[in-house]
């Protein structure tokens, strides 16, 4: 089995939307991103449930079954940070949009592929677009944080491909060969 992974995800962590208080006043959130064995963190937004993070976390895609799952936590100096929610992005939309490719290269920039509706099967808060745009594909969307009184995330996607990577055409095949 080719271990190369197919290609590179880049999440945008933009911000957080009224996240829960889990402090006096307050909280010190942060993001956990899990894929896999893969595991990346933003940095510390003190004393705010409105943060804005402006990230970009790069994930390595080997298997496009495997979720994709951000965990907000409230920083503590003297105890156990506390959990301030979760969510999985369900990325089969935007990766069908990707399968597209080449033919999407006479769209005009700012062109909506795809629009994406909240459903119990995402964690979407409200309707999500796939779009052309300079070149690449993007999603945008504000994810509901799970298992917490409130809160949501802002993020954005992004593919690439590139030098050691099988690509997204290559999970297509191997998935129509194996059945």
């Amino acid at each position: 089995m080719d271990q190369r992974p197919l290609g590179l995800l880049t999440i945008h962590v933009k911000r957080g939307i009224n996240l829960a208080i889990r402090d006096h006043r307050s909280s010190d959130p942060y993001i956990v991103i899990t894929v896999g064995d893969q595991t990346l963190k933003t940095r510390v937004v003190k004393r705010n449930c409105n943060p804005v993070w402006n990230e970009e976390m790069t994930v390595a895609i080997k298997d496009l079954n495997v979720p994709i799952r951000l965990t907000v936590f409230d920083w503590d100096k003297f105890t156990g940070d506390d959990k301030m929610g979760d969510a999985n992005i369900d990325i089969q939309p935007y990766l069908e949009a990707l399968k597209m490719g080449m033919e999407l290269l006479r769209l005009p920039n700012g062109c909506a592929i795809k629009r994406v509706q909240p459903s119990r099967h995402n964690c979407l808060s409200d309707e999500s677009s796939i779009v052309w745009n300079n070149g690449k594909i993007t999603q945008d969307m504000i994810l509901r944080l799970n298992n917490v009184e409130c809160g949501e995330l802002e993020i954005m996607l992004e593919w690439h491909e590139g030098a050691g990577c099988r690509g997204i055409t290559s999970a297509a095949k191997e998935g129509s060969s194996s059945t």
